[in-house]
């Protein structure tokens, strides 16, 4: 019945997110196949370095699924087959390790990443730097909704350690989320936004004003885990070593990461100390 319950699940799963495979299946008739979720804001990134995993892994079929973080946490709670497991946000990984649904010792950081203030390309505002918002005046910052969005607290705890949100809170353009910040920023609707570095250098219609400083708020990381119906282990613990090495870290950075190979460095000191 477990079985059964689980391929129904699977069914389900499959039918309501997006799959990409970038090989035709007869092409990997004895290939073993890894099946990965990713999270739709980094739909853009794992398009560039999927393909240099699968050159490296020529062996393993590659099965990718994209769809809104919420959805993929359901379907793994229902028993959707994932052999890896790649967030949005390291928070949606410790929500499943919290309730027993992931692997032991697979749970890794593979990015991190910062808030940086943003302005139109098209509507540039008259702001070049943070130290700015303390005397000049804004005619409006659009910033993520603090009651539903990781990047609302973020900025809000920014904001507050630079003592400037009493200042701009008359000012504050709610957004739901990354996406929704950037278009508001991009249209001209506000003059000002505070995004995520990953969300704003992919985009082409707003341009990065200021890095805001890394000890303003909380580190923001990317994590991967393999979850509870993982069958790939081996598959999955390739793709990991694939992400955590050089040629993936660099072109992570090109997409507003920043690398954790001295983290990743530094751990593996340690561990070799006798």
């Amino acid at each position: 019945m477990r079985f059964a319950h689980t391929l129904a699940r699977a069914l389900v799963f499959a039918s309501i997110v997006t799959f990409t495979g970038s090989v035709a299946p007869s092409a990997h008739a004895q290939s073993e196949i890894l099946t990965i979720t990713v999270a739709n804001s980094l739909k853009d990134v794992f398009r560039k370095l999927l393909p240099l995993f699968e050159a490296q892994n020529r062996d393993v079929a590659v099965r990718v699924i994209y769809a809104q973080p919420k959805t993929l946490l359901k379907q793994i709670e229902e028993g959707a087959p994932v052999d890896v497991f790649l967030s949005a946000f390291s928070e949606e990984i410790d929500q499943l390790d919290q309730k027993g649904l992931v692997l032991s010792e697979t749970k890794q950081v593979y990015g991190h990443t910062s808030l940086v203030l943003i302005t139109s390309k098209a509507f540039p505002a008259q702001i070049e730097s943070i130290e700015d918002l303390e005397t000049k005046p804004v005619r409006g910052i659009a910033v993520g909704d603090p009651s539903v969005s990781g990047l609302g607290k973020d900025t809000v705890q920014f904001l507050k350690h630079q003592n400037l949100e009493s200042r701009l809170k008359r000012q504050f353009i709610y957004g739901e989320h990354s996406r929704a910040v950037l278009e508001l920023v991009s249209n001209g609707e506000a003059e000002l936004g505070v995004v995520y570095r990953t969300d704003a250098v992919g985009s082409k219609r707003v341009q990065i004003v200021d890095a805001v400083p890394p000890r303003s708020h909380r580190p923001i990381t990317f994590g991967v885990v393999s979850p509870w119906t993982a069958s790939n282990l081996l598959g999955a613990r390739n793709f990991v070593s694939f992400l955590l090495s050089e040629t993936a870290q660099v072109a992570l950075t090109q997409y507003g990461f920043e690398s954790v190979l001295a983290d990743v460095n530094l751990t593996q000191r340690q561990e070799d100390k006798p």
